[in-house]
C-alpha cells in the first residue's frame, strides 16, 4: 500500500521471515524530512509527546537528529500499539534510501490492525510537524482509539512446512546448487520439488515456467502432490518484497556474497546484501544445518546469527575458518588429494568422490563449480543422504542436460553451413550476470583454450544492475579477451536505453586501453558475429540469458555438439600442453 502527501510513503506487509524479524512483519516507510528540520524546542516537544522527556534531539538536519527521530518513532509505535490493546510490540527501525527516509518494522498477525497502526503513526507524525500547530495529544488519542476499534483482518499467508526444506541463496550459484541437490535426492527415490529462477519443477519436470526464486516459488513447490523434499532458491528481491515463503527450513545454504543489484530496494553495500541473504540462516531449525561458504568472509560470519548447527565448505582444508568450525563441533566439506571429503572433529576425513569424476566441475577446471559441488555435498549429507547416494548423484549430473545455460561447452566446426572453413572452435555458454560470473566464465574459457587460440567474448547484463557493474564488466572483458563485443539483453533493459548501457561497458573497456566497436541488441546476433570472426582453436565465451534456447538451437543447426566429459578432458589436457 502506498500513500500520498505526508509522512507515510508506503506500508508493505511481509508474509514471511524478513530483514527485520524472523516472522511476518509490517514494513512502514516514512518521510521524516520535516521532523529532521524541526527547531530544537519543537523537537523536544516531540520527545515529550511520545514519552521521552530527557532525550537529546540534536541540531536540526544532523545525524544526531536522525537517530533521535528513529528512536522517538519506535517509541511512538509501541505506545500506540499498547493503547490499541497490544500487550507489547517489538519495533525496529533503520534508515531508508535517503537521509529523510526511515523504515519502521513491527510483527503483525492481522492485516487491518497492522495497516491502521501505520496510518495512525503517520497521522501523529504529521501533527507534530504541522506548522499550524495541530493538537498532537488529540491526534494521538484518536489514532489509539481507532486502532482499538479496528476488527482483525486477514492473517499472514505463511507456510509451515511438514516436509524437509532446503533453502538456497547467495549471489552466484543458487540455481546450479538447487538443481544438483534436487537431482541427487530424486535419484535416491524421493519425490523432490524445487524452485528457481527458471521455474518450479517436480522430479525434474517443469510444472510452472518463470522466475520462482521468491516466496511464491516455495509455496508452489510445497503444494505439489506427493512431494517429499523441497529445495527452494531464495533471491534477495523476494525477501525484501514479501519475506521468505516458509516459516522455517531444515537446511540453509549460502553460496557467496558479491556485488549484484546494489542500489536497489535500499541495499547499497555488500554488508547490507549479506544481511538480507542471512535471513534464511536465521530460520533454520536448531537441529538443522546451516551450510556456509567459509572462503567468503561475509557468508562465514552468518554462523554467528543462526541457532542451527554449522557446516561450511572450503577449497582449503587447512583454512582458519575450517579449524574454527571443527573446534566448535561443526563439519567441513573440502578437497583433499583431489577428493571431495568431509571433516569432522575427532574423526578421519570421509572421502566422498573424486573431483575429476564430477562432470559439473568440468574435469576440476571450474573453481566456482567445485565450490558448488562442496555446497551440494554438505546439504545432501545434512538432509540424511548417504555418501554413496551423494557420490552417485554427483557423477550422474550432466551439466549439458541437467543444468542448461550454466557453463555449457560446445564444439563447433568452422564454416559449417556455408561450405567453407575447416577446423573447430569451442563455445562456452553461461548465465553470467555480474562481475564474478564473468570472471568464472573467463576462467573456464582459458582452461580449454590452446596456446594458439584466442578468446572472443560476448558480454552484457540486465539493466537493473548498477552503472559500476557495467563498467567493471567492460574492464574485465577487455583485459581478458582478444575480441570483445557487447551482447545486450534487449528484453531485460529494465527501462534503460541500450546506448547508455553500451557506453558504460565501453567506458570500462577504455580503462584497459581497448575500444569496443560492435554492439548487438541480442545475444544470438553477438554469437553469430563472433563465430564469423573465429579461427581454429579459438574459444568464444558468452554471457547468455534471454536467448539461451535460441543460442543452443543455432549452435546445433551449425553443426555444433555439446562436449562430453571425455571431450572436455581432452581440451583441458590440450590447453595445458
Amino acid at each position: 500500500m502506498s500513500a500520498g502527501d505526508g509522512s507515510l510513503v508506503e506500508v508493505r506487509l511481509l508474509d514471511g521471515p524478513n530483514l527485520y524479524f524472523p516472522r511476518p512483519a509490517a514494513k512502514v516507510t516514512l518521510d521524516i524530512g520535516r521532523l529532521l528540520d524541526l527547531d530544537l524546542d519543537r523537537a523536544r516537544g516531540f520527545a515529550d509527546e511520545v514519552g521521552l522527556p530527557r532525550s537529546r534531539p540534536g541540531p536540526a538536519g544532523s545525524a544526531f537528529r536522525q537517530r533521535f527521530v528513529a528512536r522517538a518513532i519506535a517509541h511512538l509505535v509501541r505506545r500506540l500499539a499498547i493503547a490499541g490493546g497490544a500487550k507489547r510490540l517489538a519495533v525496529r527501525s533503520r534508515p531508508g534510501t535517503s537521509v529523510s527516509e526511515l523504515v519502521v518494522a513491527y510483527p503483525w498477525r492481522n492485516s487491518a490492525r497492522a495497516e491502521v497502526l501505520a496510518d495512525g503513526l503517520a497521522a501523529v507524525l504529521d501533527a507534530i510537524s504541522d506548522p499550524e500547530g495541530a493538537d498532537v495529544g488529540a491526534v494521538l488519542q484518536q489514532a489509539a482509539d481507532q486502532l482499538a476499534a479496528t476488527r482483525p483482518g486477514s492473517g499472514p499467508r505463511l507456510i509451515k512446512p511438514t516436509i524437509p526444506v532446503v533453502a538456497v541463496t547467495g549471489t552466484n550459484g543458487k540455481t546450479t546448487t538447487s538443481r544438483m541437490l534436487g537431482f541427487i535426492a530424486q535419484r535416491t527415490g524421493l519425490s523432490v520439488g524445487w524452485s528457481s529462477t527458471d521455474g518450479v519443477y517436480l522430479n525434474g519436470e517443469l510444472v510452472e515456467a518463470g522466475d520462482y526464486s521468491g516466496p511464491s516459488g516455495a509455496g508452489q513447490v510445497l503444494r505439489q502432490p506427493g512431494v517429499q523434499l523441497a529445495v527452494t532458491e531464495t533471491a534477495r528481491g523476494g525477501i525484501l518484497r514479501r519475506g521468505v515463503g516458509v516459516a522455517w527450513n531444515d537446511v540453509s545454504v549460502v553460496t557467496n556474497i558479491s556485488a549484484d543489484h546494489l542500489g536497489m530496494g535500499g541495499i547499497e553495500t555488500l554488508d547490507q546484501l549479506a544481511e538480507v541473504k542471512a535471513v534464511i540462516t536465521k530460520i533454520t531449525k536448531p537441529d538443522g544445518w546451516c551450510v556456509l561458504n567459509a572462503d567468503d568472509p561475509r557468508t562465514f560470519a552468518m554462523r554467528l546469527g543462526t541457532k542451527a548447527r554449522v557446516w561450511v565448505f572450503t577449497t582449503d582444508p587447512n583454512s582458519p575458518a575450517a579449524r574454527t568450525v571443527l573446534d566448535a563441533g561443526g563439519r567441513v566439506s573440502t578437497v583433499i588429494d583431489g577428493w571431495v571429503a568431509v571433516l569432522r572433529s575427532g574423526s578421519d576425513p570421509l572421502p566422498v568422490v573424486e573431483v575429476v569424476d564430477v562432470p559439473m566441475t568440468l574435469a576440476g577446471l571450474s573453481r566456482v563449480n567445485v565450490e558448488n559441488v562442496l555446497a551440494v555435498t554438505s546439504a545432501a549429507l545434512a538432509i540424511g543422504l548417504t555418501v554413496d547416494q551423494v557420490a552417485d548423484g554427483l557423477r550422474a549430473f550432466d551439466p549439458g542436460v541437467n543444468n542448461p545455460g550454466r557453463m555449457n561447452i560446445w564444439t563447433v566446426p568452422l564454416g559449417a553451413g556455408d561450405g567453407g572453413g575447416g577446423g573447430e572452435i569451442s563455445v562456452v555458454i553461461d548465465l553470467a550476470h555480474n562481475e564474478a560470473g564473468l570472471q568464472a566464465l573467463i576462467e573456464i574459457a582459458r582452461g580449454i583454450k590452446p596456446a594458439s587460440g584466442r578468446l572472443l567474448l560476448g558480454v552484457g547484463t540486465a539493466g537493473d544492475r548498477g552503472d559500476d557493474v557495467f563498467v567493471t564488466v567492460g574492464e574485465i572483458a577487455a583485459l581478458a579477451g582478444d575480441v570483445v563485443e557487447i551482447a545486450h539483453k534487449d528484453e531485460y533493459l529494465r527501462g534503460r536505453p541500450m546506448v547508455e548501457l553500451g557506453a558504460l561497458i565501453k567506458e570500462g573497456a577504455a580503462h584497459a586501453g581497448v575500444t569496443i566497436t560492435a554492439e548487438h541488441a541480442g545475444e544470438l546476433a553477438a554469437l553469430a558475429s563472433l563465430v564469423g570472426q573465429a579461427r581454429p582453436g579459438d574459444v568464444i565465451a558468452m554471457m547468455t540469458h534471454q536467448d539461451r534456447v535460441q543460442v543452443d538451437s543455432w549452435l546445433a543447426e551449425h553443426g555444433g555438439r555439446r562436449d562430453s566429459i571425455a571431450d572436455l578432458r581432452t581440451k583441458v589436457r590440450r590447453a595445458s600442453e
